[in-house]
């Protein structure tokens, strides 16, 4: 699983364009939103709230994204670190501790966000419910996603648009922690290396290897 809520990981924001007001389930029109963007990056602001309103941590992120399976989240503020995945390697890299774990990456366990905004959201039926905000403004769309397991983490979901591009996340929790991905300055369908998405490990530091075997 992507390490310390990488929840996020990453993602998707759709081309400037108004956003149109069709018949399509919420679910194909959020869906539609998802798949138009093959890399995106974006500054990103993390807020996590306590239940009790008191700020657990306010972060800076870098945010890198390649589909179908590349992803970057660096942890600029307050603490640096960096989760990144190609698609069959996850390194995650805490550069304080000066020390690398590396482990087997599997897209099925990823959490919701990672899981949207790489465009998979064909079963999301099966698991949302899922409703589309109204009076939100002629360029803005939102949704909200209501689990239909009684024992996800997650009281409800709530994506939200402007001009067709991802503007935030945020996730409700049942324990009453909150958490805000606000996504900035996102560059679209701009041309990534792939090198990007395979960690070169840096001389002197510690390597965890926790890779199992595929064979």
């Amino acid at each position: 699983m992507l390490s310390r809520r990488l929840t996020l990981t990453v993602f998707l924001t759709l081309c400037h364009i108004p956003l149109a007001r069709s018949q399509e389930t919420p679910q194909a029109q959020l869906s539609n939103l998802l798949r138009q963007v093959d890399t995106m990056s974006a500054t990103v602001q993390q807020l996590i709230v306590e239940s009790d309103g008191a700020v657990l941590e306010e972060s800076s992120i870098q945010m890198h994204v390649m589909r179908p399976d590349g992803f970057y989240w660096e942890t600029l503020e307050p603490f640096p670190e960096l989760v990144v995945t190609n698609g069959a390697v996850l390194w995650n890299y805490q550069p304080d501790l000066e020390q690398v774990v590396i482990e087997n990456w599997d897209s099925s366990r990823a959490e919701l966000a990672a899981e949207l905004l790489s465009g998979r959201t064909d079963s999301l039926t099966e698991e949302y419910e899922i409703h589309i905000e109204k009076d939100t403004g002629e360029d803005m769309a939102a949704f909200q996603l209501l689990p239909l397991d009684q024992n996800s983490l997650y009281r409800r979901i709530n994506i939200s648009f402007e001009n067709t591009a991802l503007l935030s996340i945020h996730l409700d929790s049942k324990n009453g922690q909150k958490t805000l991905w606000q996504f900035n300055q996102p560059q679209i369908n701009q041309q990534l290396s792939p090198d990007l998405f395979n960690f070169q490990i840096p001389s002197g530091i510690d390597i965890v290897d926790n890779r199992v075997s595929q064979e």
